[in-house]
Parts: C-alpha cells; sequence; structure tokens
C-alpha cells in the first residue's frame, strides 16, 4: 500500500550540462538545405522533478479553501486552466508531445519558443502557474497574494543558479506569455452569465432547501463553452425517476432509503460522508480541490517527473471541468427536488435536515459523483487501474485519512458519501458516476498528447 502526503520538497535543483548539444550548433552554419533540423538545446521537461508543480498545486489549494467563491473561481474552474498553462509552459520540452492549442475549444495563437535557444522549463512553468493563480483568484486575500509572491520568488531562486540571466528571463517571458494567453481564452466560456433564472414549479421540481433556502446557484453553468468541444456528447444520464408521493412506488422507496440511512447511520458512513464533504470554509476542499490535492499528494510520493506531473494536471483538470459542465446541465434540464425537500413535505418530517448542507441546486445528477468519476478516469489514464493509495487530504482538520485499491474505488465512496450525507439519492450517485467517466473518456478520445 503506498502512503501519500500533501507535502513536498522544493530543494535545489542540481546543475544540468546546458552546453552539451549548443555546440553542434556551431557546425551548422553553412547548413545545406537538406541538412537535419539542430536538435532543442534545452535540457527536456522529464529531466526535472514536478517539485515547482506540486507547489503552486498546494497553493491553488489554499486559495480554493480560504477565497470567497466566486463565477470566477467555483466547481474548479481554476484548476482546469490552472492544468493546461502548466502543460503548455512545459510541452515544448516534452519529446513527443503536442500543443493542446487548436485541439481545444477555441484556443489558438499560444505563444512559441525559439527552439534555437535554451529554456529552463520548471521557470517557465512557475511563472505561469503564478500568474494564472493570480487571475484565477483576482479576489485573494492580501496575505494570500503576499504568499503568492513568496512562492514564486521561491521557484525562481531554486531553479536559477547558474542558469544564464537570458536563460532566466526568456523562460520567464514565456511561461508568462502561456498563462495570459489561456486567460483571455478563459474570459469567454461564459462563466459570468449575467441571465436571471426563474426555477419551474410543479411536484417534483426543485425548491429551495435549508438552511438558506436561498436561490438556485450557477444556473447557467451548464452552457458555458466545454474545454472539450463534444465532450458531454452521450453523457446525459436520462430522466430521473417518475415523481411520486405514493407509498411503495419506487420514487418513495428512493426518498425512504434516505431517510432510513439517515436514522441508522453507521460510524463508518458518518466517517465517509464527512470525509467526502468538501465544503469551503477554510477547513475543507472544493469537490474538485479534493481530488487536486490527491494529485499533489501522489506526484510527492512518487517523486514524479515535471512532464508526468503537468500531463496528470491538465487531464485532471479539464476532465472535473467539463464533467461539471455535463452535471449542472442536467441538473437544470431535470430540476428534480432533493431529499430533505420530499422528506419535509411529504414523508411527515417537517423539521427532518441531512447531515451535511444540502447544495442550492438540483439533485439529478449528483455533483460528487459526476467530478469524481471524471478525475478518478484521469488519474487512472496517467497512473495505472490498481493504484493503491492512502489520501491523508483531511488529517490536518481531524478527520484522519482513508486507503483505496485504486481511484474508481475513490470515486465510488465519494459518490456515496452524499447518500450517507443525506443530501443524494442512490440513482442520482449511480448515474452521476457513469457520466463523469463518460466525459473523461470521450476528452482522452478526442485530445491527442502524443
Amino acid at each position: 500500500m503506498r502512503t501519500i502526503t500533501s507535502t513536498f520538497r522544493l530543494g535545489a535543483i542540481g546543475r544540468v550540462g546546458q552546453l552539451l548539444i549548443m555546440g553542434c550548433l556551431m557546425f551548422n552554419t553553412a547548413c545545406s538545405d537538406n541538412a537535419e533540423p539542430a536538435p532543442d538545446p534545452s535540457p527536456a521537461t522529464d529531466s526535472y522533478r514536478a517539485d515547482v508543480a506540486v507547489t503552486w498545486l498546494n497553493m491553488q489549494l489554499k486559495l480554493a479553501r480560504t477565497t470567497p467563491v466566486t463565477t470566477a473561481n467555483v466547481f474548479g474552474r481554476p484548476f482546469a486552466y490552472a492544468g493546461i498553462v502548466g502543460y503548455e509552459a512545459v510541452v515544448p520540452g516534452m519529446a513527443g508531445y503536442r500543443s493542446l492549442a487548436g485541439q481545444l475549444n477555441g484556443l489558438a495563437g499560444m505563444p512559441a519558443t525559439d527552439k534555437s535557444q535554451v529554456y529552463n522549463w520548471p521557470l517557465s512553468a512557475n511563472a505561469a502557474l503564478a500568474a494564472i493563480s493570480r487571475t484565477m483568484f483576482a479576489n485573494a486575500s492580501p496575505a494570500n497574494l503576499a504568499t503568492m509572491d513568496s512562492l514564486e520568488a521561491a521557484n525562481k531562486t531554486a531553479y536559477q543558479a547558474s542558469l544564464a540571466p537570458e536563460v532566466v528571463s526568456r523562460s520567464i517571458d514565456f511561461g508568462k506569455k502561456v498563462a495570459g494567453a489561456v486567460f483571455e481564452w478563459s474570459k469567454t466560456d461564459g462563466y459570468d452569465n449575467p441571465a436571471v433564472y426563474t426555477p419551474p414549479t410543479g411536484p417534483g421540481m426543485w425548491v429551495p432547501t435549508p438552511p438558506a433556502f436561498g436561490p438556485p446557484i450557477f444556473p447557467f453553468w451548464g452552457s458555458n463553452r466545454p474545454l472539450v468541444a463534444g465532450s458531454g456528447d452521450g453523457a446525459d444520464p436520462g430522466p430521473p425517476l417518475a415523481y411520486s408521493t405514493t407509498l411503495g412506488s419506487p420514487f418513495q422507496l428512493m426518498v425512504k432509503e434516505v431517510l432510513d440511512i439517515a436514522q441508522a447511520r453507521t460510524a463508518e458512513q458518518t466517517a465517509i460522508a464527512l470525509f467526502w464533504n468538501d465544503v469551503p470554509n477554510g477547513r475543507s476542499f472544493t469537490p474538485p480541490g479534493h481530488w487536486v490535492s490527491i494529485l499533489a499528494q501522489v506526484l510527492s510520493r512518487e517523486n514524479a517527473p515535471l512532464d508526468k506531473a503537468v500531463l496528470a494536471y491538465a487531464k485532471l483538470g479539464m476532465y472535473m471541468n467539463d464533467a461539471t459542465i455535463s452535471c449542472l446541465k442536467a441538473k437544470y434540464t431535470y430540476n428534480l427536488l432533493r431529499p430533505v425537500s420530499y422528506i419535509r413535505s411529504a414523508m411527515g418530517q417537517p423539521t427532518w435536515s441531512p447531515l451535511i448542507p444540502t447544495p442550492g441546486h438540483p439533485e439529478y445528477s449528483a455533483g460528487h459523483a459526476t467530478v469524481s468519476s471524471s478525475a478518478a478516469e484521469a488519474l487512472t489514464e496517467v497512473f495505472g487501474p490498481s493504484y493503491a493509495f492512502t489520501d491523508q487530504n483531511y488529517a490536518q482538520f481531524g478527520l484522519g485519512s482513508r486507503s483505496y485499491t485504486s481511484f474508481e474505488q475513490a470515486a465510488a465512496e465519494a459518490g456515496i458519501s452524499r447518500l450517507y450525507g443525506g443530501i443524494h439519492y442512490r440513482p442520482s450517485i449511480e448515474k452521476g458516476l457513469v457520466q463523469g467517466k463518460k466525459v473523461g473518456q470521450t476528452i482522452n478520445a478526442k485530445l491527442v498528447f502524443k
């Protein structure tokens, strides 16, 4: 059993011989038209450890926990664009790998490197991830902004040792340009839709839920531009069970299971529900943030190379982003009421409340299940189908750790945690697990990384 932790070793980077290939260039000043192009003189991305990526993953997790939610930083959106930025900032140093420009939905005109010049890819990644983090969390506290400045400076100091000043500036400039291009593209994804939404009414339709009884949140998110065109094709879960208050009907029995579990919940079920609660309140991550934390832990435990880290982060962020769009599209297509609403109004329990708060959006499909199964698909593609690990995500907050034999097993537990918490029906979870996996598989089929 592997045990993974969220700590990392920044460590100074060893001296890399940058003149190994450059000498060859001196002999090409009078090349013929048929001569082979000069090889890239920059050390390859996989010659560096993932430390720079892990430091920014952990920084972004802190931001997700402590920054007020806005349309710009909700639902894992920052992680998606940060993953793309990290990948694009170093992919020129990944032999055989392709840029995502021209493959992602509307992303074009990305900056290019000068293949005759030396770049330091960790410096490029550091500058790029710092820039995108500041823009995605533009409302971060002054303390967090200062921490980002300190982290960027520390990483720069670690990686610039022994490098010529022009290599340092060239690498940083490229990273900043990548972040700028991706950020400009991100502005047009529909995240800030100002339209007013009036939810439908009628039997079985969603109504505001306690304790806040607030309006529906982000009702137009399902219309956002996906990162990969067509990523949600074939993923819609189909209509939920027909609504009924008749005793013994399939719908009534489905809700009864939620109430029965709540009335006889085991200690293990309670622990699972709380471990995957993921409400960003300073002590918990968002659901996408939980999976980013798992990735950070895996990368640290594996002492992974930088190329593997950015590939994993790009896949993870994109899969979760587009799975969220697919999920919210389903939620506001079917507008199914939540368990607490049915239990209070139709089962004679007017004061009943679930173990964990019910989010302010419709029931079907289940968000945790959809996002988690897409995340598991991404990480499985990179690390394999039988990667056993222990998630120490919330040990720092007194919730202990949990062990899994695969990412898919963890996703299944994340999904069922919402039944144990009293906020989702079992079919919503089962359909969500299929939905998220389908989104991930579609993205994998559409994109060519190598």
